[in-house]
């Protein structure tokens, strides 16, 4: 048996890395958090988290009762309007596209609230799914989408290879502007 603080899978690096510009002991929107491999990270650095998705067993069998974490179901693509609330120190959005919620996602960033996307470009197709374009970002979508509403601190795009060859796009960005950075 392993220990419960191995994450299977293991959390994104670009999430691992960038979640210290998230103020220390503030709250945290995951969303889209699928299995909770991020929402184990952010509640073992100390954060309160609000872990949303459509589908929420996963979560409730795992964070069920942790004082910490507030399960939210919510299906954006089938009708269901942003109910998340607002002022999150952090938010986290890991392969998952949603262009309307941009919007709602910039706005429910408190002032110095940071955003950490990650997900499919186009060329991921090369790779397997997701392929369909509506589900992959254009070149620069992300830094296009929000560099005119928050101050970009990190951006990338292109292909990694672990956990499995893939295209993509990754950004970091800060409502409001200075943030410590140490």
């Amino acid at each position: 048996m392993r220990p419960p603080t191995e994450f299977d899978p293991p959390p994104s690096p670009w999430i691992e890395r960038h979640a210290a510009l998230i103020r220390a002991g503030g709250r945290v929107l995951d969303l889209a958090a699928g299995g909770g491999r991020h929402t184990r990270l952010l509640l073992a650095r100390g954060y309160g988290v609000v872990a949303a998705d459509r589908d929420t067993k996963v979560l409730e069998a795992a964070f069920a009762g942790h004082a910490a974490c507030q399960i939210v179901a919510l299906d954006l693509e089938n009708g269901d309007t942003w109910r998340l609330g607002d002022g999150y120190d952090g938010i986290v959005v890991t392969n998952y596209l949603h262009r309307p919620a941009f919007a709602d996602l910039v706005a429910a960033l408190a002032p110095t609230g940071v955003l950490l996307y990650e997900t499919f470009m186009l060329g991921n197709e090369r790779f397997g799914k997701p392929s369909n374009p509506d589900f992959l970002l254009r070149p620069n979508e992300l830094i296009e989408a929000f560099a005119p509403h928050l101050t970009v601190l990190a951006f990338e795009q292109g292909i990694v290879r672990r956990p499995r060859p893939a295209a993509i796009q990754r950004l970091a960005a800060v409502k409001g502007g200075i943030i410590a950075l140490d």
